[in-house]
């Protein structure tokens, strides 16, 4: 617990001491500190529009900044430099102050919006997006944003790609606040794929030259002649051979065959019993087979009895004489 609140207190030290610049060099053009500790002590890079007035006449006023983070801050032997920032209209901490001011110069919120993000865009950025918040037309408080580009808003391409800064604007309708947050023009999204061919990566060493005498392209080794030395004979190799195995497809995977099982008690049992055999019905003789089945005369004669519905006569009982 100690060493979180440690941590925590520096933190704090280090936006107070932030919040302490940006007002005293608002006019310079504030774009963002740096801070690292070293064993002489604090360095503290400032970057800024215009260094000139931040180190004044003879260097008066970086003096004076210098004392008060010493006294104020208790930041031990600090060592201020101040850089230009390279291109303003990328530094979202100057475009945020930009923007503060027009507003409370009296433009109207999407003049200086639209106008914002189309500077931004033209300086070359990927992406940004402009929100602000506050009583824009009425009484009741609204939230407009102003975007273009690529914007992340969450995961790795935020936190490494997105730069952003945030200011106020002091009107009489009240405050209004401003956040800007531009892409960085160097960055490369998960998304953008490089297609190399294999003689550029074979220049750029990106595939290995010999393996067993045979070239790794794309996932598969293609066949170097031995005597291939020089570079340009060793892509002729490789361009050939990608040639012939360009049409060719892979050959499938195939399964392994299953091992066989071992039996199991249950089994062995089984097999082991003698199974049962059935003993067949003897073929049935004349006088059974007739005495089965009726005579076909008799069968017609119940036919006819049928289908004369039972009014047929019956057949005539032979006289016992």
């Amino acid at each position: 617990m100690v060493s979180e609140r440690k941590f925590i207190k520096e933190n704090v030290r280090r936006v107070l001491l932030k919040e302490y610049l940006r007002a005293q060099t608002a006019r310079a053009g504030f774009g963002g500190i740096d801070i690292q500790r070293t064993p002489l002590g604090t360095h503290i890079t400032l970057i800024a529009e215009r260094p000139g007035l931040v180190i004044g006449r003879r260097g008066s006023t970086i003096n004076e900044l210098t004392r008060a983070v010493e006294e104020d801050y208790h930041f031990e032997h600090p060592q201020i430099e101040v850089s230009e920032v390279a291109n303003p209209a990328l530094n979202p901490h100057i475009m945020a102050q930009k923007l503060a001011l027009a507003l409370e110069r009296g433009w109207h919120f999407r003049r200086a919006g639209h106008s914002t993000v189309l500077r931004i865009m033209e300086a070359g950025a990927k992406g940004c997006q402009v929100t602000i918040a506050g009583k824009l037309t009425g009484e009741r408080h609204r939230t407009v944003r102003f975007k273009a580009g690529h914007v992340k808003y969450c995961g790795e391409p935020k936190l490494q790609f997105m730069w952003r800064a945030y200011a106020t604007a002091m009107k009489k309708s009240g405050m209004m606040g401003i956040k800007v947050e531009i892409m960085d023009p160097n960055a490369k999204l998960p998304d953008e794929i490089d297609v190399i061919e294999p003689e550029e990566a074979l220049v750029k060493g990106l595939i290995p030259r010999k393996f067993d005498e045979s070239e790794v392209v794309a996932g598969v080794d293609i066949g170097v002649p031995a005597d291939a030395s020089s570079e340009a004979e060793l892509a002729k190799a490789l361009v050939e051979s990608a040639g012939k195995t360009a049409g060719k497809r892979r050959p499938r995977a195939r399964k392994p065959a299953a091992a066989p099982q071992a039996p199991s008690a249950q089994g062995e049992a089984q097999a082991a019993k003698p199974r049962r055999s059935r003993a067949k019905k003897p073929p049935a003789t004349e006088g059974e087979a007739g005495a089965s089945s009726p005579p076909a005369a008799d069968a017609g004669k119940q036919e006819g009895a049928k289908d004369s519905g039972g009014d047929a006569a019956p057949p005539e009982r032979p006289s016992s004489e």
